[in-house]
This record gives structure tokens, C-alpha cells and sequence, in this order.
């Protein structure tokens, strides 16, 4: 079980990371550090999975053509904006909420809340976005992982297995290839078209992870 756990915390961080990508442009600060040895280490790791060494290395590269770019920044966030904000009266290019991309655009908000609501998990207080909005599944998704670290039997990790692979295959992949799609067609230096073929690729790879059990795992 402590290797589950420690698995867990990472799976946990990676989805943490991911959240913040999305909820607003990264700062200057922020995105020096991507050029720093402990970022550069961590995508490297990530880049070691088969299922994610393709999205990973592109993303890598992106990351080394913009560090000699004085405009990355401003880029960057002319990108964001376009993408996931934009304004003049239009909506983004991608929207970063599963409302857009499914039939019922009431429901994953719906949804969301309720589970946040059961789980007793409050909305981060800086931020102001809907439910159903990326960064907000993915942090709660972070909070169902780490949660369950809490757990000590195995038939209990193996329940809250199956609730994480639900959420992940009925919350995040009924409509992130669509949404992976518009930033693939819109996003001009390709950070967040290859970070989002990212998420996409980890949300099937933890799928997959998650459906094995715990008696796989031993």
C-alpha cells in the first residue's frame, strides 16, 4: 500500500500542475522555471512513458524555442487569452469547460458541484470560474488521489480506484479530445496544444492504471 500511496502523491502532483496551466497565464516567474534543471528533470520523467514520450518531447522542445524569446511571456499569454478567455464580444477558441463540448450544458457543472459539495471540497476563493471548468476538475480530481491515500485496506483503494477512473473517463475524456482538437488549431508557439495532448494522454494512461486494482499493483 505505501507504494500505491507514494504513486498516488505523484499522480496527484502531475494533476496539480496540469490545473494551474489552465486557470490563467503563467507568470514570468513561472515560466523561467521552466527552464530550470528541476522542470526540465520532471518533463523529462514524464517523457520515460511510452504513452506520453511523444506529447512530452514536443512540449520539451517548445519550451527550449522559447527560452531565448524576450516576447515569450507576452506571447504565451496573447495565446492564453485567445484560447481559453478571449473578448471583444467573442468566446474563446477553446474553451477550458466541458459545458461547451457536450449535449447537456448544464449538466458537468451540475455535477462538479455536487461532488465537491459530497466530498466537502470548497472552491478555490482566487479564482471564479465555473464548475465545470478544467482546472477545476483537475484540482478536485487531485483531492479525490490524495484523499484516498488516507485509506489503509485495499478493498477500500480499489473503490476509490473505480471512483477516480469514473471521474476521469466520464468527466475529462467525454470531451478533452475535442478540446485538444481547438487548441491544436488555434495555439500559435504550441505550449499549450502540446500540454494539453499532455493531459489527454495521461488522463487514458492513469485510466488504464486505475482499472488494473490494487491486487494488480502489489
Amino acid at each position: 500500500m505505501q507504494e500505491i500511496k507514494a504513486f498516488n502523491e505523484q499522480r496527484a502532483e502531475i494533476y496539480w500542475w496540469l490545473s494551474g496551466i489552465f486557470i490563467r497565464p503563467l507568470t514570468p516567474s513561472e515560466l523561467n522555471a521552466y527552464h530550470q534543471p528541476e522542470i526540465k528533470a520532471f518533463l523529462s520523467g514524464l517523457g520515460n512513458n511510452k504513452v506520453l514520450k511523444s506529447a512530452t518531447n514536443k512540449l520539451i522542445k517548445v519550451i527550449r524555442q522559447i527560452e531565448s524569446d524576450p516576447q515569450a511571456h507576452k506571447k504565451l499569454a496573447d495565446d492564453f487569452q485567445l484560447l481559453y478567455i478571449r473578448s471583444d464580444h467573442n468566446g474563446p477558441k477553446a474553451s477550458p469547460c466541458a459545458s461547451a463540448y457536450v449535449d447537456d450544458p448544464t449538466l458537468p457543472a451540475r455535477k462538479i458541484t455536487e461532488l465537491m459539495q459530497q466530498k466537502g471540497i470548497q472552491e478555490d476563493s482566487k479564482f471564479h470560474e465555473p464548475a465545470d471548468h478544467l482546472a477545476t476538475e483537475l484540482d478536485l480530481l487531485s483531492h479525490m488521489i490524495i484523499r484516498s491515500n488516507e485509506l489503509e485496506k485495499p478493498e477500500h483503494m480499489d473503490l476509490a480506484f473505480l471512483e477516480q477512473k469514473n471521474f476521469i473517463e466520464d468527466d475529462l475524456l467525454n470531451w478533452l479530445p475535442a478540446f485538444v482538437k481547438r487548441c491544436a488549431e488555434y495555439d500559435s508557439l504550441g505550449f499549450y496544444r502540446h500540454v494539453s495532448d499532455l493531459l489527454l494522454n495521461f488522463c487514458r494512461l492513469d485510466s488504464s492504471y486505475l482499472s488494473a486494482g490494487t491486487s494488480e499493483k502489489k
